[in-house]
């Protein structure tokens, strides 16, 4: 059986993912902060799934994470860097202590789950997967994302298209999926009138459904992906075609 691991599983979008990864068939652990999130996720998932707290921006305890799953699973075949959240201070007025914060949860814990990661897929046979959700704001500045947040899906970007190219050999294929408003608990960050103003700029007149973000991360986890790697996906309903 294949084994993926999900950052970020006990939000919205990471439960979503995760019980699309079981549907199709994989053993999905997912990582977070929210050991009550993940107990919950467990419930809702049902076998096939199974929660390990760890803080993602510490280091140490992402290395101890993944010991653990190579020593319980022997290697792992995909990773989703799902893990997010997006602080709201404007510039300039931006606290370094934010600025470290955005940075920490968004980019470092994708970077440093990719370090641990890629050595446990080199044990394993066929197309390993890493899928980077980014996001829509990282391309358009028209809508209301901070700079930190912008600059810190940019970041996990450009390590998706370095990675990609480094590990394209090995048959490690690495893509992000970059989505434009999504339905999660995030929007409680945002007042009523940014939210408003945020859905009626969408196209369909709706925000994405976790559900259709999954289906992507499926599908290029699946074989179907496999000749796909190095790519940016935005997902936004033609809003801003590019």
């Amino acid at each position: 059986m294949k084994i993926a691991v999900v950052t970020g599983a006990a939000g919205g979008l990471g439960r979503a993912i995760c019980a699309r990864l079981v549907s199709d068939g994989l053993q999905v652990i997912g990582l977070d902060l929210s050991a009550d999130g993940l107990s919950e996720a467990e419930d809702g998932i049902g076998p096939g799934f199974s929660g390990m707290v760890a803080d993602l921006s510490e280091a140490g305890q992402v290395a101890e994470v993944f010991q653990k799953i190579r020593a319980d699973h022997g290697g792992l075949d995909a990773l989703v860097n799902n893990a997010g959240t997006c602080f709201m201070s404007d510039f300039p007025n931006i606290p370094a202590e934010e600025f470290d914060r955005q940075m920490a949860v968004n980019f470092s814990s994708a970077f440093h789950c990719c370090q641990q990661a890629v050595p446990l897929m080199m044990e394993r046979d066929g197309v390993r997967k890493i899928v980077n959700i980014s996001s829509n704001g990282a391309y358009n500045f028209d809508v209301f994302d901070p700079p930190h947040y912008r600059a810190s899906k940019a970041a996990l970007d450009t390590l998706t298209k370095d990675l990609a190219r480094r590990y394209a050999r090995d048959r490690i294929s690495v893509n992000s999926i970059a989505p434009a408003m999504t339905e999660t608990p995030l929007f409680g960050v945002l007042s009523e009138e940014v939210l408003a103003r945020a859905v009626a700029a969408m196209p369909h007149g709706h925000a994405i459904q976790p559900e259709q973000i999954a289906a992507w991360v499926g599908f290029l986890i699946s074989p179907a992906g496999d000749v796909s790697s190095g790519n940016v996906i935005v997902l936004n309903q033609g809003r801003d075609v590019r």
